[in-house]
């Protein structure tokens, strides 16, 4: 299948929307729960969501796939990278905790290019430099500087795993459908979280239900648009668009926590909000970018 920039960038952004509002609910649960039972409830949520889908057009041929290695990589990567994340977010402020785990598109073009000969363009490389330029003026010491450094630590390791992740569903997605690679990830992923409910678990409140449930199906979608992005474009490309996240989940910060923003850390969201707006209508102006296959 060719390459579509512009179609992945769109993807991309809806991703990015959907795994802000999942951070913000996710935080919101973690106050009385453990991580375990958070990652096992946004796994499972997950499964359900798309079991119909499985069940309209038959398990077999839902599961039908020849890249057994590809999945279990994919899923194995996505796992630790939403475990570290759920923790981040548990222990660190929203905003500090969503710009570690999206330090990811900085990893990306490292990742692509080491596994999949993926050789970023010039353009590629100049978004991801802006990017890291938008995200470090976002990075207010003053005011995200809470939270522990087990806690910055780990959330800065969910952007290396998610990004090897990303880039594996780059891998498939030439023979595997976006259903199907977020079907495997959602069954492997649900069999792994609930191993540690032996001993983690915890009946939540009604409330905690809620907002568990929201997440799941919220990140659900989230994991739908951002494997059919790097289904239609280059893993580079795609994560440039991924720091869309950063300005979203400030502002829902500063709506539900009070979270205030910088002078600074403001022009920091505008550089990329500006970066994105900017990649996308080029994108849309010409047939084919010189981003390679």
């Amino acid at each position: 299948m060719p390459d579509n920039p512009r179609q992945g960038a769109f993807y991309a952004i809806q991703a990015a929307i959907a795994f802000s509002m999942m951070g913000a609910l996710i935080k919101a649960a973690s106050a009385g729960m453990p991580n375990e039972m958070i990652v096992f409830t946004r796994c499972f949520i997950g499964l359900l969501i798309l079991a119909p889908w499985a069940l309209k057009i038959g398990v077999s041929e839902a599961l039908a796939t020849r890249r057994w290695g590809g999945h279990l990589l994919r899923a194995g990567f996505g796992i630790v990278a939403m475990y570290c994340f759920f923790y981040a977010l548990g222990t660190l402020p929203l905003a500090k905790a969503i710009l570690l785990t999206y330090s990811m598109p900085l990893f990306l073009p490292f990742v692509a290019w080491a596994w999949l000969r993926e050789r970023p363009t010039p353009t590629v490389w100049l978004a991801v430099s802006l990017g890291f330029v938008g995200i470090a003026l976002m990075v207010d010491p003053r005011g995200l500087g809470g939270g522990t450094l087990a806690g910055t630590l780990v959330g800065a390791a969910s952007g290396l795993f998610g990004a090897v992740a990303m880039v594996g569903i780059r891998r498939i997605s030439n023979t595997e459908p976006a259903p199907r690679i977020v079907m495997y990830f959602a069954l492997i992923a649900t069999g792994i979280s609930a191993v540690p409910l032996a001993w983690a678990w915890v009946t939540p409140t009604a409330t905690q239900a809620v907002l568990m449930i929201a997440a799941g199906a919220v990140a659900t979608f989230g994991q739908l648009c951002m494997t059919r992005a790097y289904g239609c474009a280059p893993a580079a490309w795609v994560g440039s668009f991924s720091y869309a996240s950063v300005p979203v989940s400030a502002l829902l910060a500063w709506v539900i926590w009070q979270e205030t923003l910088s002078p600074r850390a403001m022009l920091g969201a505008a550089l990329v909000i500006g970066l994105c707006v900017g990649l996308s209508i080029s994108a849309g102006r010409r047939r084919r970018l010189s981003v390679p296959p």
